[in-house]
């Protein structure tokens, strides 16, 4: 063994401790770092060192290079895509999968394997999801909606006698996918999956609203040749707004269709009594997308993926190797996700909610809509700015009363990047800004610093 790696193996508890306090340090600053830290000239790469140096040495050369250049993307000010951060117990959890150092796919050494299920049990129970909904733990909303949609791909070819997974996606022929705001993670797996970004066809939504016209795909649908796949919208990406799935459910009595519902963080309306009716007809879907790194408030990377049709999931993904578990009614996960390889990130998931359970997420759930609504009012009580959408859940998107160009909106946004970070986006055509909640360490005081720091740069670039 290299005499360096040695000696960190016999010194390896105090090199976790000295781990141990550099993250304790990170964490008890992110409150006053700042939220994005003012771009300097970027490093030159260093050449790969020749000789061992240690962990010691790497450790330091990190904290010196690297860390002071990192995002406060943890903390509490960080309202920019919809970034969650890591509850204690997920960050513990999140630790510990490192240290076992799991491929959890196979039933060969299938302790993994059995705690993901057990956590996708406590997900699908969160979301009011029934029994007939099984899962997988994917690494994002991406790769949900991938997942989701190569199962949809599938049962498009059950329809049509063919098999995409064996004879390839041309066998369907043109296929049509309908959706009326559809996040961009939709064309990027029609992409991936053969089908083309030009088969999403958008369909009209409600006047002032981003949720689908059940009448419009009523309309879509009747003039849709053969089986066709509907990607619902439960949240959508600039103003949280939901399609009606019950509404969405009903065309089927006339209507051959696979339902994919984009729930990434939506799906957590489900933790509030006052908002689950938004979410109400999740369990309809065919295939469901939850991002979890988003409001579980796990690290990143980690989402989930349910769908009715396990039989068809297996059928894409399956691999044959004499290494790998069988198929069987209750095939391994190998079987079910792009990925050979497939790291414990229910570890993390399972910590959180084994610590805090259903009542302590939907404190965070209720808590970060509380924050976002008190930052509409405040933005809407401030000349500066226009609130361009009810704030239905936890995002506020808003712009400049006065001239909200792209450039007015970038120099607003780097003018209180220290303090806190949105995100651009365009809504109805006018160029705005995003601010999403779904931190676990936010609180109306943040809300107030955010305010007041977007107020004060408003009237600075005036």
């Amino acid at each position: 063994m290299d005499r360096t790696l040695a000696a960190d193996l016999a010194r390896l508890p105090a090199l976790l401790d000295a781990t141990r306090g550099a993250a304790a340090d990170a964490l008890a600053t992110l409150d006053a770092r700042p939220v994005v830290p003012p771009a300097g000239k970027p490093h030159d790469p260093e050449p790969l060192p020749e000789h061992a140096a240690g962990t010691d040495a790497a450790l330091a050369a990190f904290r010196d290079r690297w860390e002071p250049r990192l995002s406060a993307s943890a903390g509490p000010r960080y309202l920019g895509f919809v970034t969650g951060g890591a509850t204690p117990a997920a960050l513990a959890g999140d630790w510990l999968t490192a240290v076992h150092d799991q491929n959890s796919n196979s039933a060969l050494d299938g302790g993994g394997q059995d705690l993901e299920r057990e956590t996708v049990g406590w997900l699908r129970d969160l979301f009011g999801l029934s029994s007939a909904h099984s899962g997988t733990f994917v690494s994002g909303a991406t790769m949900s909606n991938t997942t989701g949609l190569a199962i949809a791909r599938e049962w498009l070819g059950e329809r049509l006698g063919v098999s995409p997974a064996e004879d390839g996606a041309a066998a369907l022929g043109p296929v049509r996918v309908l959706s009326g705001a559809p996040h961009s993670s939709i064309a990027k797996a029609l992409s991936v999956l053969g089908l083309g970004r030009n088969s999403l066809v958008r369909v009209p939504t409600l006047p002032g609203r981003e949720a689908v016209d059940p009448a419009a795909l009523e309309r879509a649908l009747a003039d849709t040749p053969g089986p066709a796949v509907v990607v619902a919208n439960a949240g959508t990406v600039n103003t949280v707004d939901f399609d009606d799935l019950r509404a969405i459910e009903t065309l089927r009595e006339r209507h051959d269709f696979w339902l994919h519902t984009d729930a990434a963080f939506g799906a957590f309306a489900a933790l509030s009594p006052e908002h689950a009716h938004l979410a109400d007809g999740l369990d309809t879907s065919d295939s469901v997308c939850v991002d979890l790194h988003k409001w579980l408030n796990v690290p990143y990377d980690s989402a989930v993926q349910f769908t009715r049709r396990r039989d068809l999931q297996a059928r894409v993904f399956q691999n044959s190797a004499a290494y790998l578990g069988p198929l069987g009614d209750h095939p391994d996960l190998v079987h079910l996700t792009p990925e050979n390889s497939h790291r414990l990130r229910a570890l993390a998931a399972w910590f959180t909610l084994r610590a805090y359970g259903r009542q302590g997420h939907r404190e965070i759930v209720e808590r970060d809509i509380a924050c976002a609504r008190a930052l509409g009012v405040a933005l809407e009580s401030d000349p500066a700015f226009t609130v361009l959408a009810p704030v239905r859940l936890n995002v506020v998107c808003f712009t400049l009363a006065e001239a909200p160009t792209p450039e007015r909106l970038t120099a607003l946004r780097e003018a209180v990047a220290t303090e806190v970070f949105v995100t651009p986006t365009v809504y109805g055509g006018t160029a705005a800004l995003r601010a999403a909640f779904s931190n676990w360490r936010t609180t109306q005081a943040d809300v107030r610093r955010a305010a007041e720091a977007l107020g004060a740069a408003a009237r600075e670039i005036a």
